[in-house]
């Protein structure tokens, strides 16, 4: 692959390489990047410094007037002034023309023709080039020939520092974007996430605008209909576990979009979280990693480049990233029609959720806002209980308008097209953590299965006295004393406080959501 001039965007570096193919972008950062290296099964292993996460808080929009009534200003979203980023700007550029060899990256954003985006990537590691190479959607020849402008460019001199004198930066660490120039800046971090994020946060902006729902989710499709089914969760749900499913094409694991045509998968490769990963514990992603991939941050043996996944000495974050088509029942192109089913994953480990509720629309559209899981007690003296956690829209960080806007176009895309929407507890039953047990994988695996069938839509239902949702009191191979959690439970009275605690936790976390969205949708929560 020849040189690629850069000259009308800031930079005159000699050697800018365009669309190299992963064998080039092995060799390029075996000889120039210190620490690479090849796995046993052949991936290629790379690190992300001092970084090995993203970084949300450093997260900028700027504000312009063409965007800023569309933008959720706050903690998600933290204004940044035009001036300033012209100077982040003006930073990473300077950086990058530092190097004698830069590697530009052309692809698309989206499955569907008539809603991608193109995504131009320069950058100075090779291993942020293979990255996005994967995640990203890889043009054909002729379209590489015909690709023009792209709509989006990421800079990313992460190996370089923001400038802390610069209006509006709080660390060395800046992802700024820009909608009115489609420019993102990243600095400080060399986490290669922040791209991907980056550009799903572009189309989390973007497609509300056409009336199309972006969502944070996994997807699946049955080959014989040809509907779909989407699974929202947020970390240690479940997510891509279930979509794991040998009897169903996969679409994506990660970020989709709802059209008036069905749904498209936005990325063209996978992410994985590597850690205590196993040939028998997930075997489809053990034999993704393999030649054409990327190792982000694992530890390995010298001598036999063996990986050892148990290993978190660099970060409990390992990461494993790879083409979709790589997993053996994906289905090329990423795209399938309307889903008849719409399914909330949370891992509830106080164990007072059900471990399947049907929802209305109004209840889906709360519980989507809300997007609950909880986490189980940490090492900190004193931690002895769960503590949940809200992500709204199971997916806050990357969220550009109101949650109300999303929540609405999903309401809108439900009732449109008669999908169900379920909430699926993948936590503990029997117990809060500490006294009860983890969901049977098994049960979750046949409730799923109920979903997909249409078993669960016939089946006799319960109103549940505090959530007010419907809970499933038959699914085949699930035990029934297992479906209602009260029967579970030994103590029913500290069943009935946990019930009530995780409740309250839910109304007060919703507060900050009343302005944007109806009454309807506020009743809609629980009831104490």
């Amino acid at each position: 692959m020849s040189a690629f001039n850069l000259e009308d965007y800031g930079i005159n570096v000699k050697n800018v390489f365009r669309n190299l193919s992963p064998p080039r972008l092995y060799e390029e950062a075996l000889r120039y990047e210190e620490g690479s290296s090849i796995s046993a099964s052949g991936a290629i292993i790379a690190y992300s410094g001092k970084k090995t996460g993203r970084s949300p808080k450093d997260k900028r929009v700027v504000r312009n007037p063409e965007s800023e009534n569309d933008v959720w200003w706050g903690p998600i979203n933290i204004e940044l002034d035009p001036n300033a980023f012209d100077a982040n700007l003006e930073r990473a550029r300077d950086y990058l023309n530092m190097h004698e060899r830069l590697y530009c990256v052309d692809a698309f954003a989206g499955w569907d023709p008539k809603h991608r985006i193109k995504v131009r990537v320069i950058c100075a590691r090779a291993y942020h080039a293979l990255f996005m190479h994967i995640m990203l959607i890889r043009p054909t020849a002729d379209e590489l020939a015909s690709y023009g402008e792209p709509e989006y460019v990421i800079y990313n001199a992460g190996q370089f520092s923001a400038n802390t004198h610069t209006p509006g930066m709080t660390s060395k660490t800046s992802i700024d974007l820009c909608f009115e120039t489609g420019e993102i800046v990243i600095l400080g971090s060399e986490y290669a996430g922040e791209m991907k994020k980056g550009v799903f946060t572009v189309m989390n902006y973007l497609m509300p605008k056409k009336g199309i729902l972006s969502m944070h989710c996994s997807a699946t499709t049955d080959d014989k209909t040809g509907k779909s089914s989407v699974l929202f969760g947020l970390s240690g749900t479940g997510k891509t576990t279930l979509s794991a499913d040998p009897h169903r094409k996969l679409i994506g694991d990660d970020e989709h979009c709802w059209t008036e045509n069905g749904i498209f998968n936005i990325e063209g490769g996978c992410y994985a979280k590597a850690i205590n990963l196993s040939a028998e514990s997930e075997p489809e992603i053990y034999q993704a990693l393999r030649y054409g991939s990327v190792l982000e941050n694992v530890v390995f043996d010298k001598a036999t480049r063996e990986v050892d996944f148990a290993d978190i000495s660099i970060t409990e974050n390992t990461r494993g990233a790879y083409p979709i088509d790589y997993i053996s029942n994906a289905k090329i192109p990423c795209v399938a029609g309307h889903p008849s089913d719409a399914i909330f994953l949370t891992c509830d480990a106080f164990g007072v959720l059900p471990p399947v509720s049907k929802l209305t629309s109004e209840q889906a559209m709360y519980h989507f806002i809300s997007g609950y899981t909880a986490k189980v007690a940490g090492t900190e003296v004193g931690v002895t209980e769960p503590s949940a956690t809200f992500s709204a829209c199971f997916g806050a960080p990357f969220l550009v308008w109101h949650p109300g806007k999303y929540a609405e176009l999903l309401a809108e895309k439900i009732k449109k097209h008669s999908a169900h929407v379920w909430l699926v507890n993948t936590g503990w039953s029997g117990g809060a953590y500490g006294v009860g047990k983890r969901m049977k994988l098994s049960y979750t695996r046949s409730i799923i299965d109920g979903i997909h069938s249409g078993a669960l839509t016939k089946a006799p239902t319960q109103r549940d006295p505090i959530f007010g949702f419907d809970v499933i009191m038959q699914c085949p191979d699930v035990p029934p004393e297992v479906l209602i959690p009260i029967n579970t439970w030994a103590d029913k009275d500290a069943f009935e406080k946990t019930a009530k605690k995780l409740a309250n936790l839910f109304i007060e976390n919703f507060k900050q959501y009343e302005d944007g969205v109806s009454q309807s949708v506020r009743d809609a929560g629980p009831a104490i």
